[in-house]
């Protein structure tokens, strides 16, 4: 791959990580938005921090090769859910809002790890 291109996966990889920290302590900690918008979806308090965890952990398994996939698999699927229940709720623009995001993971898993012969050993 293309230095140029391992370099802007790089970016993708570090925004799609600081946007899964943001949001997934915006699920733990109980935001009023983030409430407001899963409670509509009947997913309590439990539901809400199991969420914020697993926003978190597929951020955090961007990071590192061996866990890389199912990073970019936990952090769609989150996604992939929340899609599904604007589109349950017919809010088209909700579903238009998280579409990048979807795609974002999508194209990170597409161009795969940048940094993989940085960590092998010769």
């Amino acid at each position: 791959m293309p230095t140029a291109l391992k370099i802007l996966n790089a970016i993708f990889i570090l925004f799609a990580l600081y946007m899964g920290i943001k949001q997934g302590w915006a699920m733990l900690s109980g935001k009023p938005e983030m409430v407001a918008m899963f409670s509509k979806w009947n997913f309590g308090k439990t539901g809400l921090t199991l969420m914020g965890i697993a926003t978190i952990a597929g951020g955090v398994l961007l990071l590192h090769p061996k866990t890389f996939v199912w990073g970019n698999y936990i952090t769609a699927a989150g996604i992939l859910l929340i899609i599904a229940f604007h589109l349950n709720d017919r809010d088209l623009k909700g579903m238009a809002i998280e579409l990048p995001f979807l795609l974002l993971s999508l194209v990170i898993l597409y161009l795969q790890y940048p940094f993989l012969g940085l960590f092998q050993r010769d």
